[in-house]
């Protein structure tokens, strides 16, 4: 699937200075970024939650009464 993606001159830079340094593409470098997201997205979901309900557990159990 085709699909365009609009950087800021910033964004652009780091992704070609990256893409420099590792002697890939700056799409292969995007890409693998895109999939490291994606399947960190669990993971990262579940901690936010844990930090939520640890910071907020006084809250939560007055709203659950």
């Amino acid at each position: 699937m085709a699909m365009n993606l609009r950087l800021t001159d910033a964004e652009s830079d780091a992704l070609r200075a990256k893409a420099d340094q590792e002697g890939r593409s700056m799409q292969e470098v995007a890409r693998a970024a895109i999939a490291q997201y994606v399947s960190d997205r669990p993971q990262r979901l579940q901690a936010a939650i844990e930090r939520v309900s640890t910071e907020d557990r006084e809250l939560l159990e007055r709203l659950s009464r």
